[in-house]
């Protein structure tokens, strides 16, 4: 069974730059690794994936802005986002999946998920 512990996050101002990681323990990361947000009041968002593949997806939004790695002998995904923004605060998580997903997915497509951790842009 995986566990998925988010890090990384904080107070950052707008334009700044922020890393999260995301550590997998026991089978260690799935074949799809995601990362979603969910602000106050709004739907959990999906943010970008990477398969085992190393392709990687985003959404719209934070296209050209973030970035999406992962070390699997590290065990750890990555999401380094920069350019931020004042709208970019939300809860992040980090969620995995046994199965091969390609562009934006629910979150019903993911199985495990992180506790979660909150990123704050300052405007």
């Amino acid at each position: 069974q995986v566990q998925l512990v988010e890090s990384g996050g904080g107070l950052v101002q707008a334009g700044g730059s922020l890393r999260l990681s995301c550590a997998a323990s026991g089978r260690g990361l799935k074949t799809t690794m995601a990362w979603f947000r969910q602000a106050p009041g709004k739907e959990r968002e999906f943010v970008s994936s990477i398969k085992r593949s190393g392709i990687d997806d985003y959404a719209e939004t934070v296209k050209g802005r973030f970035t999406t790695s992962r070390d699997d002998a590290k065990n750890t995904m990555y999401l380094d986002m920069n350019s931020m923004r004042f709208e970019d605060t939300a809860v992040y998580y980090c969620a995995a999946s046994d199965n091969y997903h390609y562009g934006p997915t629910p979150p019903s497509a993911y199985d495990t998920w992180g506790q979660g951790i909150q990123v704050t842009v300052s405007s």
